[in-house]
């Protein structure tokens, strides 16, 4: 997929009261609270927020007058309501509805000249495919990212991409493509800047992160001690390194989520009692958080345990998460 950045100037209506890039920031803290909503909270609410964001930004649009400057921030703004919208359509078990979000979201942020939007969008739409079994779209789709991802100028940004392209190649069993990507996403992390003078977008990219969607791709490419060893890398080396590990309290159905596998990972290597224990805690985070992928992750472990029912501690997890 190939998305140049627009050269043309949003349509400015002739008629209509005169805003400035006072609305456009307020727009934009709106849809960072919509971020942040999404991580505690899940996607079901949050889906209708977005809709609702990008509804009242294009009425702007269509109905104001401003300048370009504040047209271009107020389509950028669309741009990432859109992407919001997609990303917990998709999270909600709506893939369909999700696509077309993404693609709406990836024109607009084209169209508004703005990298960040775009290559961000490219990469949650990527996030997409290869869950849903098209790893090839999501490639192409990364792979698209990564020029815009360099004209942000952040490192964090690329580091990020090129763990989504790990996941994307894992998903599609190329393993030398996927540890290539992996160890670019660690060097490229090595150069970042701290984490709160970045895009703001990447609030959630730590080094952290960055190992769990390692493991993640160790564990699909049939890996699972290496998985393990990411997974626990991401408690661990962000702190030793001055950067934050993994916190599953702010991102409690993303932890749900890497506990799942790294559970998963535990029966791999025939260790029933340590999956079970590392379930317990993927219960405990996903509790009150709709996450229609959450809930799959979920759901799918238990089918999994369900093969080792002879031992007691999984038939006990088994009978109390019925």
């Amino acid at each position: 997929m190939a998305l140049a950045l627009g050269t043309a100037t949003p349509a400015i209506a002739t008629v209509g009261s005169r805003v400035g890039g006072g609305l456009a920031t307020l727009h934009e803290e709106h849809l960072d609270a919509l971020r942040h909503l999404d991580d505690r909270i899940g996607s079901g609410r949050v889906h209708q927020a977005a809709v609702a964001e990008y509804d009242m930004i294009t009425a702007t649009l269509r109905t104001a007058t401003y300048d370009e400057s504040t047209g271009l921030r107020l389509l950028a703004a669309a741009a990432d309501a859109q992407r919001a919208a997609g990303w917990t359509a998709y999270d909600s078990g709506n893939p369909e509805r999700a696509e077309q979000h993404f693609a709406d979201a990836a024109k607009d942020a084209a169209a508004a000249r703005n990298p960040e939007v775009l290559a961000n969008t490219l990469a949650f739409w990527a996030i997409k495919c290869y869950s849903t079994g098209d790893p090839g779209a999501a490639v192409s789709l990364v792979e698209a990212a990564h020029a815009h991802g360099v004209a942000t100028g952040s490192a964090r940004m690329l580091a990020m991409l090129h763990a989504r392209a790990c996941r994307a190649h894992a998903r599609a069993g190329d393993q030398r493509a996927s540890d290539r990507e992996a160890n670019a996403a660690l060097a490229a992390y090595g150069k970042a800047i701290p984490l709160d003078a970045d895009l703001p977008s990447l609030y959630w990219v730590n080094l952290g992160e960055i190992h769990q969607l390692l493991g993640s791709s160790a564990l699909n490419l049939g890996h699972p001690d290496r998985a393990l060893h990411h997974f626990r890398q991401a408690a661990t080396v962000g702190k030793a390194e001055g950067d934050d590990g993994y916190d599953g309290d702010s991102f409690p159905r993303g932890a749900a989520i890497y506990e799942a596998r790294a559970a998963e990972a535990h029966l791999e290597l025939d260790d029933a009692e340590q999956a079970v224990a590392v379930a317990h805690q993927a219960v405990e985070h996903l509790g009150g958080v709709d996450s229609a992928r959450g809930s799959t992750a979920l759901s799918d472990l238990r089918t999994k345990l369900g093969e080792h029912r002879r031992v007691p501690a999984v038939r006990s997890f088994l009978e109390l998460t019925r």
